[in-house]
């Protein structure tokens, strides 16, 4: 979760960590009234604050899989942005693959699907070691439709490179997709690759991945190609090979059975994040969003865990009130939330129980935010970031695969 409160003139970070020692935020930790001096503003919380616990958060609907073993995940409601259930929703951690959704949402308009390019050696030459490759040769016209095949159902890097190269560079396109990150008030989302790799600093979180996945599907494109479970793709010399989606769940692989009405999205693997997906799938009219980050063991984990938790928002969680809510880009009518007009609170209600447990609450005990871009936020509040920030970043350091 971003928060901001900056100065140029503001405290040193030691002096953050003496204060952050002595004040804990009210919002995250508090169980009863906070004893201060004078009330402080509760920070702005991207879709609300119940998003910013690190308990289980559900309210009015009961029956949530048990034995959930991810780091962070989050389940929504695609048409109505209404967040169903979540734990640590804001915890940035490292996305794998799950990023070539920003790539795909930021640079898959520019190109006519039918649009042809003929790969170099320059494009293919940054391309980081043990990287998921679909294959692509230089000297070899792909269409842009191929190009993007490759991205979404083999989670290639070397497409992504081209694709990079084609929109003016990889620096150029990283710059976009952050642009894009920040119009989509994903302000969890550091990039710094356009493909996922392992990098240090690049990181996301359950709630920007989902916000992410529900906007690229308005796409009638991206929804197509995430979609789609083979294609043949050239081979060079008018030949061709056949690939196939790498999402389990769409596809049905590796002891799993395909799930009733997926339509994507994406699924991603590093030493670094672990398993990552996203998915998305329709029932009975209703379409939901649940992305699962970093199971504790298996690589069919994060697909069995994101199974669960589509099934119990399809039946039980049809009863569930919104913890949260996906909100709307910035440059599509989102609202950026003012910290200066938030209420004055001297405590929030604390989310209690253990990771498979539910903290209920009404709608009555949480004001949902909408957007959040440039927020201010309580001393302690930003270091709390901080520390998580630092935390998840002193994990990383592993290469990545896909």
């Amino acid at each position: 979760m971003r928060v901001s409160s900056r100065s140029p003139h503001g405290p040193s970070r030691r002096s953050l960590l003496t204060l952050a020692t002595a004040a804990p935020l009210a919002a995250v930790t508090a169980t009863g009234p906070v004893a201060a001096a004078a009330p402080a503003r509760a920070a702005t919380v991207i879709g609300g604050e119940r998003l910013a616990h690190t308990k289980v958060q559900v309210s009015g609907a009961t029956g949530l899989p048990g034995g959930l073993t991810a780091r962070a995940w989050l389940l929504a409601d695609a048409e109505t942005g209404h967040v169903l259930a979540a734990y640590r929703a804001h915890q940035p951690l490292a996305p794998a693959s799950t990023l070539k959704m920003l790539f795909a949402d930021t640079v898959l308009r520019k190109f006519h699907r039918a649009e042809r390019h003929t790969v170099t050696e320059a494009e293919l030459a940054d391309i980081p070691g043990g990287s998921s490759l679909v294959g692509i040769q230089a000297g070899t016209t792909y269409t842009v439709e191929q190009l993007w095949q490759g991205v979404f159902l083999r989670s290639g890097n070397d497409a992504v490179h081209v694709l990079a190269h084609m929109n003016g560079g990889v620096a150029k396109t990283v710059a976009e997709m952050q642009a894009r990150a920040q119009d989509l008030q994903a302000l969890d989302t550091h990039v710094v690759s356009p493909d996922g790799f392992d990098h240090p600093g690049q990181l996301s979180s359950a709630y920007d991945l989902t916000l992410i996945a529900r906007h690229g599907l308005r796409n009638a494109d991206f929804r197509g190609y995430c979609g789609t479970h083979a294609a043949d793709f050239p081979a060079g010399r008018s030949k061709t090979f056949q690939i196939q989606n790498t999402d389990r769940l769409l596809t049905g692989a590796w002891g799993l059975k395909a799930y009733h009405g997926l339509i994507g999205v994406k699924n991603g693997y590093t030493s670094d994040a672990g398993n990552t997906f996203t998915g998305a799938a329709v029932r009975g009219g209703r379409t939901l969003l649940a992305t699962v980050l970093n199971p504790a063991a298996g690589s069919n984990a994060v697909y069995e865990e994101t199974a669960a938790l589509l099934d119990w928002g399809f039946g039980k969680g049809s009863s569930a009130r919104p913890v949260g809510t996906l909100v709307e880009p910035l440059s599509e009518g989102g609202k950026k939330a003012d910290a200066d007009t938030l209420p004055v609170k001297q405590a929030a209600p604390a989310a209690a129980g253990p990771p498979g447990a539910a903290a209920d609450g009404g709608p009555s005990a949480w004001r949902l935010l909408e957007g959040a871009g440039g927020t201010v936020a309580l001393l302690t509040g930003g270091v709390w970031a901080l520390r998580r920030r630092r935390a998840a970043s002193a994990e990383s350091g592993g290469r990545h695969r896909r």
